[in-house]
Order: C-alpha cells, then structure tokens, then sequence
C-alpha cells in the first residue's frame, strides 16, 4: 500500500505513528537462535502496540534487526548462488524490496549492480529471499503492495577495512536510493527499498503483524540463523497510511513516538548540506544529498540523520547525545562538564524534540534513550546469564526473578547502553562523564561564546510619538490591541486568556485588511503525543538560542561555539542597537529595508521579495554574521512588507541554497506584537525579534495613563548603554515586562505542541495556514499545509496597501493619542466592523424564539445564521450537498423520529454555557432518544434521577479529560458512552484554557 499523493484535505507530510520497540542482547556477544525465538515472543506480547486496518490480516508493519547471521549466510548463499562467502566483514549483505513490474525489477537491480563497480565493490549476487504470504496469512491490501524481496550481497573491494566498507555501502545506497526512488519513468519506484546493507545488521520487516514476521520470512526460523542481539518493532499508524518500506526497525534504530520539530529540523539538516564536508567522502560528498530521503516518516527522516553523523565520523552514542539532549538548560544539579558538553552541541545541532523511546544499534552497541521529558516508557532487565532485555513495558518476555540481575526503567533524557566488546552494560552516568570530557567543551564556550552584553550599542532608538499613531495604524493596531492582547499581557504578565472562542469572520473570508498572522493556526499534541506543561515541567523547558553562523557539523572544533547566546528571542532596541553596530570579534552585520516604493502599487511586494532575497545573500558573499529584517523606513512613501512574509521568503530562500546556516535573521518590525506573531516569526526562520512599535505603543500608553508597569518588575540597566533621552526608567520597566509576558506565553504555545526549547521550535512550523495559494506557501512557508488555497500575493499586497491608507491618507492632526486608533470589531461585534457569526440580529431571534417558544422567530435566526456563516465566517458554511443521480425511496428511508436519535449535542460543559441550558440540551435529546454530553465539566448528581414528570436530565455521554472535574464511580457508572480526552482539559499547557474568574471558591 504506497502512501497517497497530497490531495484535497490529506497532506502526507502530516503523517506520524506510536508503536512497540524493543531488544534483547547477549552481553557478552555470545550468538545463538535463541535469540531470534525470544525477540519473536518479545514482539508478539508487543501485539496490543501494533495495530491492523480493517483487514485484521493486514498490519501497520513489523519487524526486526539482527546482526548478519554469518554461518547461515554462508550456507544458503553457497546452496543458492554456488558462492564461497569472504572472511566476516569483508562482505555486506542486505534485503533490498524490489518492483512487482519485471521490467521494472530489472532496471533496478542493473543500476545497483552498475553503482556497486562504479565505487569499486565486488558484486556476488542477488538471492531471492523465500516468503510465505499464504502460511503468514497476509491480507489483501498487504498483498497488493508487497514487494519482490531479494537479497543482495557485496564484498569489500582488496585491502578495505571494516569502517570504510561500511562507508563506501552507505555511498553505494544513497546512490541508487536517489536515482531511483525520483526516476519518474518508473511507475512502481516507491516500492524500491533498501533495508539494509551492512557487514554488521540485517533487518527483515514489512507491512506485517507481530504474528506474522515469522512465518513471512521462513529465514527467522531457521536455526542455523543465529544472533548476539535482536532488535523488534511493532508499528502503530496513529494517522498515517501503512506501508512496506516504514516498517521499522530503520537502519539503526526503533522509535516509539513522534518528532514534533521534524520540518524544521529537516529544513535546518537541508541548510547544512551547504557547509558540511568530510575528508573520508571528499568529492563524492554530494551524493549523499539529500540527507533526508523524500517519503520517509518521522522515524525514517531521524534514522537518515543519525546514519549521516556515524557515517562521516561520530560514534553512535555522541550521535544520539547531539539529537536528543537531556534538559541541560535549567538542571542546576548537572555536573558543569556535562552541561558544557550539551551547551557546545547546541551550537551544532537543535534537539529533534518530542516524546520519544528510540533503541539503536550498530552492532558494536546497542541502547536506548528517552526523550528529555521521559513521555515514552522503557524498562529494562539484565539477567545473570548476560542477557539484557528492554521494551515498551515490562513483561515481554518471562524472566524467572531469582535470574534477574538488575532492572530498572529509563529515566528523562537518560541513554541506557550494552558495549558488546566490554561486554558490559555501561551506565549513563558513566558514558556522559566520559564524552563529556573529551574535549575540553568549557574552556572553548569560555572563548568563543558571545553574550548580547558584550556589545556596546552608542545609540538606541526612542519614543517618536509625533508619527506614533499614523505608523500604529499603518501596522494594524486597533482599540481593541491595547485592549484586549498588549495592556492586558503587561498587567498579567502572561497572554492574555478569553473564553467562548472566536466568532469573528476567517481572515480569508474577511473584508477587512487582516494582517497577515491572521491566516494561521497553531496545531497542538494530540492523542499519542501529549502536551508539556509550561509552568510545572519549566525546568524542561528554555528560550535560550545560539545565533549566527554555524560551521561544518561534521567537525569538532573550538571555534564551532563561535556564536552569539541569546537568552530571549525578544531584543530591547538596545540590544538590536548592539547588533546593528557590531564589528567584534569577526562578526558583522547588515540591515536590509524590507519596505517597497507605494509607487509601484500592489506588484512592487513580489518585486521587493525578489531583492531582500538577494540582498540575504549577498550579506552572506560579503562575510556578514547577522542581518537584519528592518521596517523602520516605513513612511508616506514606503510600505513596508509583512515582516513574517519577508522572513519564510529569506529563511527558505537560503534553505533551497543550503546557505541558511552562514547567517542568522533578526527581525525589525512594528508589525508584531501579539504571543501569536512572535511565534510565527520563530516558528519561520527569526533567530531574534525587535518589535519596536509595541514598546513605543506601551511607552505611549503610559504617558496617557493607560497603564503602569506591574510591581516587582524592574529593568536591569547597564551603565555603559546610553538610553534614549526621553525614556525614563518606568519605561524601561515596561519593555521588561512585555518580554517577560511575551516569553511566558511561548513557552506556553511550544508545551502546547510538547515542544521543550525555542532552538528546537525555530524553524518548526508548527502552523497551518487557512486561505493562502501555494504561490504564496511554496515560497514563504514552504511545506505549511494550507489545504483549500486562497488569497495570492497580488491580495495580501492589496491589504497592505488598505492598511498603509489607514496611517498615512486622511488620518487628522487630532487623531494623535492612541486612544483614537479605529476599533474594527475583530473580538466584539461593531455594526460597521468585522463580521461575526454570533450579531444582534440572530442573538435577538434566538431569545425571542427561547423565551415565547416562538418557531418563526427560530425559523429567522436559523436562516440568518446560515446566511452569516455560508457568506462571512466559517468554512463549513461554504460546503454544500453534492446531488446523486438517483435518488432513494422514500419507503427505504427511517422516520425522522428514528434518524434524530442518531444525534449528539455539542461537547459543552455546564460551566460554559450556564447549567439551565446543559439540562435543557439534555432533557431535549432524551426526549428524542439522541444523547448529550457532559463535556468535561462533571455532572450534578442529582441529575442522575428521572424528574416527576418522566424527564430525565442525565447526559449520556460522559467525558474523562485530564482535568478531571467531577469524574467519580457514580459518575461513571451513569453513562451510556464514554469519551476519554487525551491531552486536553482545562489546565495550564494542554488543550483547554479556563481563565481563573470561572472557578468558584468551593
């Protein structure tokens, strides 16, 4: 079963699953069958971790990595191909999936077998691998896509050693993995795979079940077939499409979970390909490109990337230490080597961030690690006769206990590792102690570490409250900004928290000039990925990023933490004053103006995309460490380009040209003020943001009494910066307290998506958009998902344009206070403001139809509010019903008595929407037999009892979410249908908000 193109509602790239993964290993490295029946029975009690379609026959996948079986190679290769195999490690062998097409399978095979001379290798033969689809039972679906499974064997060209063997049959896969699997020509190119092709592993799997691994692949049973370690996966496709070639183990691991960061980590490993290089490929460098193979999942995509470090020189374990780090950051107990170790590798490398259990293996070693927040189980035994077992959970293989050595579970961020020429299990304290000493890490952040106060800005920029409104209007401010998002963020120092959701029009739906943030929505961890909680898992948690270049990734240097710390993504005007100025220690920077002539009209945004563009990367020819994506030329004249359009045009511009990581971005703008503008600006490509506006917006407010800045916030000053002249340190306060709101409310968004550190999140995108054209995604926010396409440049230059008009034509000498900024109704309803489902006009009808029982004025409200949502506000207002040919019998359709009682309300809770009106949905869809439902409120239990009349208030759907109001036995028992909400309920970081007000003191 080959994924699906991208069509309509389905992206592939949003595909991610959950599964079982575990191994057994003798320690010692003694082999044995044994160990294949004990990894089979490991995998089967794994069974409730995979999962099937509707076919029960038809797994999501299984399978499993051993090291190559020498004697029962060299037996079924000489009664197969009457070959003599060479010494052990002086030959490769791998299971390579092949084309059902004949035609096809041949042109695979000849190009594999031209390659494999080209690099110097000695081709022995192709074996056809023996398969048993009817004694496994395969089903239909696996069966259609099941590939010819040949196995393919190399041996090493005179005088090659076991390392460089191991390189030159990587080279020889990437290869002919490129060339084939984008060769257009051949309609079944997909089903061309390499599992492996190794000296030292060897990996059986396919789109199984547990039960059927086995049986598929008569080779497992084989007791000739022996093994010093056997690693076992069962793939659960939580919302992804099953196949052949994503059955895991990959290469070199087993991953149970999700990597939440994974587009911006492939976009990052994309920009590296630009500066990377290595003595032991030399010129042959570029064939390894992409690092990240297309149609990979997550697993796959983190399973390329760990092979390219342990390929081009790292060891496996500093390898998996470099993507997934512990929380280093906020550890104050961690020794001061380790922390150094992990602070010197962020400069390297972001974290590959999300819940995660990953077991690898290169044969030489095998272990496990645990994501930074330990979302994922791992337990582990070591028995007294050398053999150590780790899985999903314990059980999975009987182990008598007076046997049992040790046992223990992985523990946050902790790596568990067998060293099979030790012959020992080698405890995490012990290997970090040990790489973390290699180097000496401090001493090289101590000298190549820049801190933002290092800089000396001469001048910082100030309040300009004489074109403070015009340019306030001309970035979209309104009334209610300061109302609802800026004022509030500084008394509360957080984002600002509402309830009743948003009813206002969507911004491509809209006629009004929204900005452009506005067409984007925040995806957050759902089902088998749970979200983080900012405020109690903080110590996991840090905004802190490296900035500026980055060099080769596959060297080790002191000069490689040669970049600038920054410990907030949100710079004062003295700090971007610093940058603006800075030629220290070999770094410069380049500010480029990302405002076009009015002049030019709609057509001159593109036209200035195209230069900005160019002037990136020209800084980056003249040898700039930073640029700076500026707004301030801003004027009558000038208008300026969305500074989060700008960013993705500049971030994937250097990402298609491998240079993104020769510069970092920092972001003038008096455009974003909102928790949500920031997070896009970092979530595209922005190392740092200076949103100038919104400071001189809240020093100007301050001056108007509007606002004061909270207790016990003070501004740390420098006595070496020199401070604009009229702002006072009140001022100075407030800056710090918006940064302080601001950081508190990402930190929020990136738990929310179970995203632990900025570093990780930028670049992420961790967004949808709803209404942009691909012309305007493919190259601004390339590989967003924006699923029924929209408005293109020429509109969202039209807006701008709407919005420039607003500052700087007809705005009146009076209108010089904030207070006059116009009030378009973007959160409450103004008559000649934005459109909102929920107007007088249907809250009218809806009363008079509730309170006098009356059906016309129903009847109004109804189809006032259709017309509202098919015109203004929502997507599903747009959809209509498509009209069959024929139509059914009216005698072969139920009553409308019997239909209705198919129907649910709402997932409401009482606090919501008041407890007079949940018991009366409740008492309605008994009456109809339809049900309704708690939400996650709880329920009264005297609602449990039928009233006198015969009604009956219980709802019959009850819900169990992690905040778990009112959830008891009685509760419980009271249901005819339970939902359980993962990941949701109103508490801090997860997916429900309920503001404090809410809450009674009983």
């Amino acid at each position: 079963m080959q994924r699906p193109q991208k069509q309509g509602l389905y992206d592939p790239e949003q595909e991610h699953d959950a599964c079982g993964v575990g191994f057994i290993a003798h320690v010692k490295g003694k082999r044995s069958h044994q160990m294949i029946l004990d990894a089979e029975e490991i995998l089967r009690n794994m069974d409730h971790r995979g999962a099937c379609g509707c076919e029960a026959n038809t797994g999501d996948g299984a399978g499993i990595l051993t090291a190559l079986p020498h004697e029962f190679l060299r037996d079924v290769i000489k009664d197969d191909l009457g070959i003599e195999l060479p010494p052990a490690g002086q030959f490769a062998a791998g299971n390579i999936f092949l084309p059902q097409s004949e035609t096809e399978r041949a042109t695979c095979k000849k190009l594999f077998e031209e390659i494999v001379l080209q690099q110097g290798q000695k081709l022995l033969g192709w074996r056809a691998v023996p398969t048993e689809t009817e004694k496994a039972d395969i089903g239909p679906t696996a069966r259609q896509a099941e590939p010819v499974i040949e196995q393919l064997v190399i041996a090493a060209a005179d005088g090659l050693a076991d390392d460089a063997f191991e390189r030159k049959l990587y080279l020889i896969r990437k290869q002919v993995s490129h060339l084939l699997r984008s060769d257009t020509s051949l309609t079944q190119r997909l089903m061309f795979y390499v599992c492996s092709l190794s000296t030292k592993v060897i990996i059986y799997k396919g789109m199984l079940s547990t039960e059927q691994l086995i049986l598929y692949y008569p080779d497992l049973a084989d007791p000739r077939y022996k093994s010093h370690l056997a690693m076992v996966h069962s793939r659960f496709s939580t919302n992804t499409f099953p196949s052949w070639d994503r059955a895991q183990p990959c290469r070199f691991m087993s991953h149970n979970g999700e990597i939440n960061t994974l587009r911006g980590n492939m976009n990052w490993m994309r920009a590296r390909e630009g500066v990377v290089s290595s003595p032991l490929f030399g010129d042959q460098m570029d064939k390894l490109f992409p690092v990240c193979e297309p149609d990979c999942s997550d697993s796959g995509t983190f399973d390329n990337v760990l092979e390219f470090l342990l390929m081009t020189g790292r060891t496996l374990q500093e390898a998996v230490m470099m993507m997934v780090p512990e929380a280093w950051q906020n550890h104050e107990s961690m020794p001061v080597d380790k922390r150094n170790f992990y602070e010197y590798h962020s400069c390297l490398m972001e974290p590959w961030d999300g819940p995660a259990s990953i077991a690898f293996t290169d044969g030489k070693y095998i272990g496990a690690v645990l994501d930074r927040n330990g979302l994922r189980p791992s337990r582990y035994y070591l028995t007294h006769d050398d053999r150590v077992i780790m899985a999903s959970e314990v059980g999975v293989l009987p182990v008598a206990p007076e046997n049992v050595k040790l046992k223990g579970r992985l523990q946050p961020g902790r790596m568990f590792l067998v060293d099979f020429e030790q012959g020992r299990l080698i405890s995490d304290e012990e290997l970090k102690h040990q790489y973390s000493r290699l180097r000496p890490y401090g001493e090289w952040l101590r000298h190549q570490r820049m801190e933002l106060d290092e800089l000396d800005p001469k001048h910082a920029v100030g309040l300009d409250d004489q074109t403070l409104v015009a340019r306030m209007r001309a970035f979209g401010y309104t009334i209610e900004t300061l109302k609802f998002m800026l004022l509030p963020l500084i008394r509360e120092l957080r984002d600002p928290v509402g309830s009743m959701g948003n009813d206002s029009a969507l911004a491509c739906l809209s006629d009004q000039p929204r900005m452009l943030y506005d067409y984007f929505k925040q995806l957050f961890a759902q089902v088998t990925n749970p979200a983080i909680d900012s405020i109690r898992e903080e110590v996991v948690m840090s905004l802190e990023c490296a900035i500026g270049p980055e060099r080769n990734l596959l060297e080790t240097s002191e000069e490689h933490c040669h970049r600038l710390r920054v410990p907030h993504p949100i710079l004062s005007n003295e700090q971007l004053a610093g940058i603006k100025e800075m030629d220290h220690r070999g770094w410069r920077s380049q500010q480029i103006d990302i405002t076009w002539p009015r002049s030019e009209g709609p057509a001159g945004l593109t036209v200035a995309l195209d230069r900005i563009c160019r002037e990136a990367e020209e800084a980056i020819d003249a040898g700039m460490s930073l640029v700076i994506l500026s707004d301030r030329q801003m004027s009558a004249e000038r208008v300026p380009v969305s500074a989060l359009l700008a960013t993705g045009a500049v971030h994937h511009h250097l990402v298609k040209r491998a240079q993104r990581t020769r510069i970092g971005i920092v972001v003038e703008t008096g455009e974003a003020r909102e928790v949500h503008h920031h997070c896009l600006l970092v979530g595209y490509g922005a190392d740092g943001i200076n949103p100038y506006l919104a400071f001189e917006t809240l020093w100007q407010c301050r001056r108007e009494g509007l606002i004061e800045p909270p207790s016990g916030v003070e501004a740390t000053d420098d006595a070496a910066i020199r401070h604009p002249a009229e702002l006072t340190r009140e001022d100075r306060n407030l800056v710090t307290a918006y940064r302080k709101g601001v950081a508190k409310g990402m930190l929020k968004v990136m738990a929310k998506m179970g995203i632990s550190t900025l570093q990780s999140y930028k670049g992420a995108q961790i967004f949808e958009a709803i209404g942009l054209r691909d012309e305007v995604i493919d190259r601004c926010f390339v590989g967003t998902p924006s699923r029924i396409q929209g408005v293109d440049f020429a509109v969202l230059a039209e807006e701008t344009l709407r919005r420039h008009d607003l500052g700087y034509r007809g705005l009146a000498p009076s209108d010089s206070a904030v207070t006059t900024l116009p009030n378009p109704g973007e959160f409450h309803w103004r008559a000649e403001g934005e459109h909102h489902a929920w107007d007088p006009t249907a809250i009218s009808d809806l009363q008079v139809a509730a309170r006098g029982n009356d059906a016309n004025a129903y009847d109004r409200y109804a189809s006032h509010m259709n017309q509202v949502n098919q015109v203004r506000c929502t997507l599903r207002g747009l959809l209509k019903f498509s009209p069959v040919e024929q139509s059914i019998p009216l005698e072969e359709v139920q009553s409308a008595a019997e239909i209705v009682k198919r129907f649910c309300t709402g997932a409401m809770s009482f606090g919501s929407i008041s407890a007079e009106s949940h018991e009366t949905l409740a008492i309605a869809m008994n009456r109809l037999g339809g049900k309704s439902n708690t939400g996650e409120g709880g329920e009264d239990p005297a609602r449990f009892e039928p009233l006198p009349n015969g009604d009956s208030r219980r709802s019959a759907i009850k819900q169990i979410a992690s905040g778990r109001f009112g959830v008891t036995a009685s509760y419980l028992t009271n249901a005819d249908e339970l939902q359980i909400k993962i990941s949701q309920g109103a508490k801090p970081g997860e997916g429900g908000e309920l503001p404090g007000r809410k809450v009674d003191e009983t």
